[in-house]
């Protein structure tokens, strides 16, 4: 398993169509999955995304934080065990397109009752 983030090519390409109003679907759901998977520019889902014990696709509360920082976070209620080692930010709260995604290296492991804010921060650069 090899941790690290990837912002994806259709990501990239509906970030583009957001800008000028082409699409209208802001990112702001946030889905956590079980595949340690490295993530990649070509990925259009997570490796293995969660559907049950409360790990379920999630509206985040979307901020911008400061110095071009997008920030996206969210609390899962969990209703069961789980061994999470991916997560990502959607446009939809099905299917949809995934902006990013990120993998630990090892399993963030959950029990039955807990509570875990996840945040994200996407910071814009300039390359000169």
């Amino acid at each position: 398993m090899a941790a690290g983030t990837m912002i994806t090519n259709a990501g990239l390409v509906e970030r583009a169509k957001l800008i000028n109003g082409i699409s209208t679907a802001p990112f702001m759901w946030m889905a956590l999955g079980t595949s340690g998977t490295t993530p990649a520019e070509d990925q259009t889902a997570l490796g293995a995304e969660i559907t049950t014990n409360g790990g379920q696709r999630k509206a985040a509360t979307c901020g911008y934080e400061a110095d071009y920082k997008s920030v996206w976070s969210c609390v899962f209620s969990f209703t069961g065990d789980l061994a999470i080692l991916e997560l990502a930010i959607f446009n939809a709260l099905t299917n949809g397109t995934m902006y990013l995604r990120h993998a630990w290296a090892a399993a963030k492991n959950v029990e039955n009752g807990e509570n875990i804010l996840f945040t994200v921060r996407s910071t814009e650069t300039r390359v000169t």
